[in-house]
C-alpha cells in the first residue's frame, strides 16, 4: 500500500523526535529510488544538485523547475522528502507565502527557507525582514494543515561570515517565528555544533557534513538530530563521470568505464 503524504510527514516529524538520523541529498529521481533502496528513511533534496541534471549553474532554477522535480521526487519514493527551497524564490514574505505554498501541494514532507540574498554585498536579508519569510512560510504551510516540516536556515557561515552569536541569534528568531528545525551551513567546530544545538533546544539541527566531517555517531552525541550532504553525492556522480569523458576526450582511451558500477545491479534495483 502506497505511503500518502500525510503518512509521510508524520513519519518525517517522528525522525526529528530522538536520535539522529541520515538525511541524503538526491539529485533525480534515480539516484531517490536508489537512496530508498539503501534503506535510509527519508531523502532531501539539494538545489545544486537538481541544477547541474538540467545544465544550469545553483540558484540559477525557477520556482517551477523545482517544483516540477520535487513532485517527481515525492511520487517517486515511498519515504519523505524534504525540499531544499533556497530563498522561497522571492524577496519578500508575501512571495516566499505563495511559493512555499506551491511546494506544499507537490507532496513533499518538510522544506528549507534561508536567509542569503546572493548578493555579495549584502548576502543575508536584514533580520527583520528574514523573520519576517520565516513567518510566512509558516502561515502558508499551516493555511491548509499540511503538516510539513519547516526548516529555518542561516546562511552566514557560507557567505563568509563566521559570527557564531549572529547565528544563535537568527536560529533562535526563526525557531521562535515557526521554524520547526534549524541548520547553520558551514558551520564546524564541535564547539559552534554543540553551542547551537543548546541555543535552540529543543528545537532539533540539521548538520551538514560534507563541512563537518563528523561521522553519524560524533554528530549525535553532540546533540544533532539529522544529517543531510548537500551537493556531495551530486559532485561524486559528476566525478566520475568527468574522469571517464575527460580520458576519452583527451587521450582517446576508455579504462575509466571500468569502474562503473554493473548495469545488471542497476536494472535489479530499478526492476
Amino acid at each position: 500500500m502506497s505511503m500518502t503524504a500525510k503518512d509521510k510527514r508524520a513519519n518525517f516529524r517522528k525522525l526529528h523526535q530522538s536520535g539522529c538520523f541520515v538525511l541524503p541529498n538526491p539529485f533525480d529521481v534515480g539516484s531517490a529510488k536508489a537512496l530508498q533502496h539503501l534503506g535510509f528513511k527519508a531523502i532531501a533534496s539539494t538545489s545544486a544538485g537538481f541544477a547541474w541534471t538540467i545544465g544550469k549553474a545553483d540558484n540559477r532554477v525557477s520556482v517551477d523547475e523545482v517544483c516540477a522535480h520535487l513532485a517527481a521526487l515525492a511520487a517517486a519514493v515511498e519515504i519523505p522528502v524534504n525540499a531544499d527551497f533556497e530563498g522561497g524564490f522571492a524577496d519578500e514574505p508575501d512571495g516566499v507565502a505563495a511559493n512555499v505554498a506551491r511546494g506544499v501541494k507537490t507532496g513533499l514532507a518538510g522544506l528549507s527557507i534561508e536567509d542569503s540574498t546572493g548578493d555579495k554585498a549584502r548576502p543575508l536579508y536584514e533580520r527583520r525582514l528574514a523573520i519576517a519569510r520565516i513567518k510566512a512560510a509558516r502561515q502558508a504551510i499551516d493555511a491548509d494543515n499540511s503538516g510539513v516540516l519547516l526548516t529555518g536556515r542561516c546562511e552566514a557561515y557560507l557567505w563568509g561570515q563566521p559570527d557564531l552569536k549572529l547565528v544563535i541569534d537568527r536560529l533562535q528568531a526563526y525557531a521562535d517565528a515557526g521554524a520547526d528545525c534549524l541548520y547553520a551551513p558551514g558551520i564546524k567546530t564541535r564547539e559552534d555544533i554543540s553551542a547551537i544545538v543548546k541555543a535552540v533546544h529543543p528545537k532539533p539541527v540539521n548538520l551538514l557534513v560534507g563541512a563537518s566531517g563528523l561521522s553519524l555517531r560524533e554528530a549525535e552525541d553532540l546533540g544533532v538530530r539529522r544529517i543531510s550532504v548537500g551537493g556531495s553525492l551530486a559532485r561524486s556522480a559528476w566525478a566520475g563521470f568527468m574522469k571517464a569523458a575527460r580520458e576519452m576526450a583527451e587521450q582517446g582511451t576508455f579504462t575509466e568505464l571500468s569502474a562503473g558500477y554493473p548495469g545488471g545491479e542497476l536494472n535489479k534495483m530499478f526492476g
